[in-house]
């Protein structure tokens, strides 16, 4: 029978818990090393919802893209998410900026659920941004790759006009416009989670298109690829599928 320890152990190889950024808390949340797994779930985040379709299948072991212990925080209410697991006897895992970055990670499925050819890692002067993919489309406009990104995420987009003809385009999923000034020169389009109003204007004066998607709908995608590799690594594991929500709409 698989342990918690195995499956952090296989996903410690695939997006090793040692590349997560300073700020992250990547890693085992809660739960014990030696529990024994016999079903699972994978999500974007440990919602209460969350939290309760796992229970109701019998999930013994929740991973998830963003932490359930992410802030420090000085008490754990009976409503708090990392409470519920613990109470119902769900260990945690989360695998975040190290996802965000890895080989087959968050950025690489955006940049397959997008059609991008020849992907890259985004070059720069200190070396490769590694979260940051850029790829080739055919030849389109700010308004035609809004209009993909929309339809191939379901998201409603926010978008700039760069103004120029677009074969290049960049991605990251979630917040990504601190990774704004190295794309400029790289590609004619940066299509990303999270964008404030001054990102869209510096993209706008750089001559870049700039196309917001939501840090739900940019990241999601990577749950179901995540899944699929567990599912074949640990095939004696029950792997249940999560229905997930971004709760974000417009009022």
């Amino acid at each position: 029978m698989a342990t918690v320890r195995d499956v952090y152990d296989f996903l410690d190889s695939v997006a090793p818990f040692s590349a997560q950024m300073s700020f992250d808390n990547s890693g085992l949340q809660v739960g014990g090393w030696n529990w024994e797994v016999r079903a699972a779930a994978v999500a974007l985040d440990a919602t209460p919802e969350v939290i309760a379709q796992a229970a109701q299948a019998g999930a013994g072991l929740l991973i998830t893209h963003h932490p359930v212990l992410y802030r420090a925080r000085k008490q754990l209410p009976d409503g708090d998410p990392a409470f519920q697991l613990a109470r119902l006897g769900i260990a945690s895992i989360a695998c975040h900026t190290s996802l965000d970055c890895a080989p087959g990670g968050v950025n690489d499925v955006l940049a397959g659920r997008l059609g991008l050819r020849d992907v890259i890692v985004l070059p720069t002067a200190e070396g490769p941004a590694p979260c940051v993919r850029i790829g080739t489309v055919a030849e389109t406009t700010a308004e035609g790759l809004a209009r993909l990104v929309g339809e191939r995420l379901g998201a409603a987009v926010r978008c700039t006009d760069g103004g120029q003809s677009i074969t290049r385009v960049a991605v990251c999923g979630g917040e990504g416009g601190s990774f704004l000034p190295e794309i400029l020169g790289k590609a004619e389009a940066y299509v990303l989670g999270d964008a404030d109003y001054h990102d869209f204007l510096a993209a706008r004066q750089a001559g870049l298109t700039l196309v917001a998607a939501g840090h739900f709908e940019t990241e999601v995608p990577v749950v179901e690829a995540l899944s699929a590799r567990l599912r074949e690594k640990f095939p004696q594991i029950s792997w249940i599928a999560m229905q997930e929500t971004s709760g974000i709409r417009h009022c």
